[in-house]
């Protein structure tokens, strides 16, 4: 049982140390800002959920259960949070290829804006 216990927290960990490679990989290859955005937040944070489930299976102990949910649950709540102010602000200042857009839904909301400051 110890065995098969470490081969499955060996897979943890690899599997979640190659979904946050390739988050890396991504952000230096992709063209433009949301896809970079979109890099950096998805597989990002499933990669930290297993290497943190690895982890707690190899140490086996309920006293870092907490501190790993409680730094996953931060992971959670934060990149998605700063990937959506990063892709906020990149429209905002020209940085996104409005053209390969499929609904551009802060148009509207920007242009408003701006009318409002002018006024």
């Amino acid at each position: 049982m110890d065995q098969f216990l470490e081969i499955v927290a060996a897979g943890c960990m690899i599997v979640g140390s190659l979904m946050s490679l390739i988050a890396g990989i991504g952000l230096l290859t992709f063209p433009d800002l949301l896809t970079r955005m979109h890099a950096a937040t998805k597989p990002q944070v499933l990669g930290f959920l297993l290497l943190f489930i690895g982890l707690a299976i190899h140490l086996r102990s309920w006293q870092v259960v907490p501190v790993l949910a409680l730094a996953w649950g931060v992971q959670l709540l934060t990149a998605p949070v700063s990937a959506h102010m990063i892709g906020r602000s990149g429209y905002r200042t020209k940085h996104v290829k409005r053209e390969t857009l499929y609904s551009d839904e802060l148009r509207t909301v920007v242009e408003n804006a701006s009318r409002q400051n002018k006024d």
